[in-house]
């Protein structure tokens, strides 16, 4: 029983997956759109870009509004066609010619236009048509409304990069890359090697401010000492004086010794 189940449950996780594989299937009325739209993108919309991006059409959408422009580009379909294949959102077609005239100074004049391949989006209808051009290949997105009005609502001409130029931007972000990398590693460095220099600044204050502290009370024996000199000098001058002074008077008053004279104190005259 067991091993029923699990081969069941087996069984619906392979159909889960193909059925998420597998793709929408369109109805016959989407087919048709489908098919129109990358019949009117590939025929119509491309060349049409194309020819608004010559010399003869420089300026050509200068001073109008956009409302004005679809008008122009409907008016060009019908005298063109006798009839309006599809409508126009006018700033659209303003920046599909500005799209195409920047691709088509990389990839240069366009040869010819290949296959389209379409989708439906939602509530619009994304078509991509190959142009190959005369440098370069390239592929033009066209977004219609998914409506029977076929609204034009995007164009873009987008050039397909090289091997070359792919090798070419992917060795440039890698040089990018390892370059940040070795210049933040760098600016780590400088910064811890400049501690050093601050902890050596630290101990230099340092050992300034003990020397200052050792040296205070050292000055202040100092001094007391000189001060003990000087008194000691100052005391043993006066005893000698004192002893001259006996003497002479005990010489004055006719006395062998000055035993008995006693020195009470002595006071310079001027």
């Amino acid at each position: 029983m067991k091993k029923l189940l699990t081969f069941v449950c087996m069984l619906a996780c392979v159909f889960g997956l193909t059925a998420c594989g597998s793709e929408k299937t369109l109805t016959e009325y989407e087919q048709q759109k489908v098919d129109s739209a990358k019949l009117l993108a590939a025929q119509i919309v491309v060349p049409m870009i194309q020819m608004y991006t010559t010399e003869n059409y420089d300026g050509y959408f200068d001073g109008y509004t956009m409302e004005e422009i679809a008008t122009l580009v409907q008016s060009n379909q019908y005298n063109v066609y006798q009839q309006v294949l599809f409508d126009v959102d006018g700033y659209a077609v303003y920046k599909a010619v500005d799209s195409f005239r920047s691709a088509l100074k990389d990839m240069g004049s366009i040869l010819s236009v290949g296959d389209a391949e379409a989708e439906i989006d939602g509530d619009q209808i994304v078509v991509n048509v190959q142009v190959n051009g005369e440098k370069k290949n390239a592929t033009a997105e066209v977004i219609f409304s998914n409506d029977m009005f076929f609204r034009l609502e995007s164009a873009s001409l987008n050039p397909t990069s090289t091997m070359g130029e792919l090798m070419t931007g992917a060795a440039l972000n890698t040089l990018i890359g390892m370059g940040t990398v070795f210049a933040v590693l760098i600016l780590i460095s400088c910064i811890i090697s400049c501690f050093k220099l601050v902890g050596r600044f630290q101990n230099k204050a340092a050992q300034k401010e003990a020397a200052k502290a050792a040296g205070a009370p050292a000055a202040g024996v100092d001094n007391a000492v000189t001060q003990i000199e000087t008194q000691e000098e100052t005391t043993g001058d006066d005893l000698e004086l004192a002893a001259v002074i006996a003497a002479a008077v005990a010489a004055y008053e006719g006395s062998a010794s000055a035993d008995g004279f006693v020195v009470r104190s002595i006071r310079r005259l001027r």
